[in-house]
């Protein structure tokens, strides 16, 4: 009978899975429908269209981790343009078309991005196809090449510092006891407590300091001067391919946030005189405590660099901090990187 239930349980959970994806998709469908409608969306397959274009409107080309937009455009018979939606602003529908594509990738909705790691994709030239399965006689290719001067930023940084605790609230005085009204039989009303004082906040940790980072330049060995530089730090390294004639890697390791004082707490209230001839006195409310310092911030991370000969010439590509501690340079046989 348990494994029946279970059954069952598991059946109207899949059916009702199967219910929302399938409300989900009629949602979309008629979202879909409605724009078509409204004007804002076409159907390619009740348009006529006499031929077609692809461009990145940035230019045909990507940096390693740099990502683009595609646009795709549609001449139709009467001279009339009709655009892709995303970056073209225009009506037609990503999913109308088919995008195939090599060395880059596609995200089926408008971008085009490259790998950041440049050892994948050296050499090599983007390409991409679009077709309509619509129109099978349209089709359209672009070339994407391969840009190196772009600006990286390697950036490292300590852990940031434990947050101060909060002080703890004073308490509240008592009330005083009543007295007597009778003014045959008159008593004081008697005073009420003193309110105790709250605790103070906790200071915040201080930051850690930045970690060891090794960099590591070496000049390619292709046509065009190129850098291979390496980054290095916390067990983790990233390659860069830059062109040192527009672009750049900058370096940085900065020390972590220290933590946040903690707030002081609240003093209690004092207490409230009893009523009676005549009233007793409040207490006094306790002094709140203090807030807690901030943690101060960690030290910058030590930068080392050891760069080839070949590369001491386009070193200034590489850009690192001015302050303490200074960067360590050093010139030795670096080989190629990869």
């Amino acid at each position: 009978m348990a494994s029946c239930r279970g059954v069952r349980r598991f059946a109207t959970s899949r059916c009702i899975s199967s219910g929302l994806i399938a409300i989900a998709f009629l949602s979309t469908s008629a979202c879909t429908s409605m724009q078509v409608k409204m004007g804002m969306k076409v159907y390619l397959d009740r348009t006529p269209v006499s031929s077609i274009q692809v461009q990145m409107p940035n230019g045909p080309t990507l940096a390693p981790g740099e990502k683009g937009p595609l646009v795709v455009t549609f001449t139709q018979p009467d001279g009339k343009t009709l655009t892709t939606e995303g970056a073209g602003q225009g009506k037609i529908m990503w999913k109308e078309l088919n995008v195939t594509a090599s060395v880059v990738d596609f995200n089926g909705k408008g971008t085009l991005s490259l790998a950041s790691d440049p050892r994948i994709t050296e050499g090599k030239t983007g390409h991409v196809t679009v077709t309509v399965p619509s129109h099978p006689d349209l089709r359209a290719d672009l070339d994407v090449s391969l840009n190196y001067k772009h600006n990286y930023v390697a950036s490292f940084s300590g852990s940031s510092g434990w947050d101060g605790s909060n002080g703890s609230d004073g308490m509240d005085g008592s009330s005083g006891s009543s007295g007597s009204l009778d003014p045959n039989n008159p008593s004081a009303g008697g005073n009420g407590g003193d309110g105790t004082n709250g605790g103070d906040g906790g200071d915040g940790g201080r930051g850690g300091d930045g970690p060891a980072v090794q960099v590591r330049v070496a000049l390619s060995s292709a046509d065009r001067p190129l850098l291979q530089v390496s980054v290095a730090a916390e067990g983790k390294q990233t390659f860069y391919l830059v062109d040192p004639n527009g672009g750049s890697v900058t370096v940085r390791s900065n020390g972590g946030r220290g933590g946040s004082g903690g707030k002081g707490g609240r003093g209690g209230r004092g207490g409230s005189g009893g009523i009676g001839s005549p009233n007793g006195s409040s207490g006094m409310d306790g002094h709140s405590g203090r807030n807690g310092f901030d943690g101060s911030s960690g030290s910058s991370g030590q930068i080392t660099v050891s760069y080839d000969s070949k590369a001491k010439v386009y070193l200034s590509a590489i850009h690192l901090p001015t302050g303490s501690p200074k960067p360590v340079l050093k010139e030795e046989v670096v080989a190629a990187l990869w």
